[in-house]
């Protein structure tokens, strides 16, 4: 079952996104930027989107425990060191998969960082594979019919 988690931006319905999709166990939260910091530093934007990611999740029903892959695009490597502490605070126990790539710039100029978080919540589901990524069984597409 796919469930779209809306966050409220007028741009979904025209982009064609959502922040969040969760199908089965899994959760995908979509590049998510620093909305409404845009005058904070590095490391501010970085805690206004961890902010922004673990609403989105609790709508999934994920909390960040259950984050297993996050994706960093950052606009000036010097923020590096910023960028990684404030994620090590948010998810220094549960060590997710991480990449971290500077970019030439992200959709709003003001933006220094964006980020992508995936997350799997055990047990969800069921039979046989329920704590296994729906994406890669060869069958999860059968029954899919776009919106109209």
């Amino acid at each position: 079952m796919r469930q779209n988690i809306s966050g409220g931006s007028p741009f979904e319905p025209i982009i064609g996104f959502s922040r969040a999709v969760c199908v089965g166990n899994s959760v995908y939260v979509s590049g998510t930027g620093p909305v409404g910091a845009e005058n904070e530093d590095a490391a501010g934007q970085t805690r206004c989107i961890f902010e922004i990611a673990t609403e989105a999740l609790a709508e999934a029903g994920a909390t960040l425990d259950h984050v297993v892959r996050t994706r960093m695009y950052l606009t000036h490597v010097e923020d590096w060191e910023a960028v990684g502490r404030v994620h090590g605070q948010w998810l220094g126990s549960v060590r997710p998969a991480a990449t971290m790539v500077v970019v030439a710039a992200l959709l709003n100029p003001a933006w220094r960082i964006e980020i992508e978080f995936d997350a799997v919540i055990p047990g969800k589901g069921e039979g046989p594979g329920k704590d296994q990524d729906p994406l890669l069984d060869p069958h999860f597409f059968d029954d899919y019919k776009p919106d109209p």
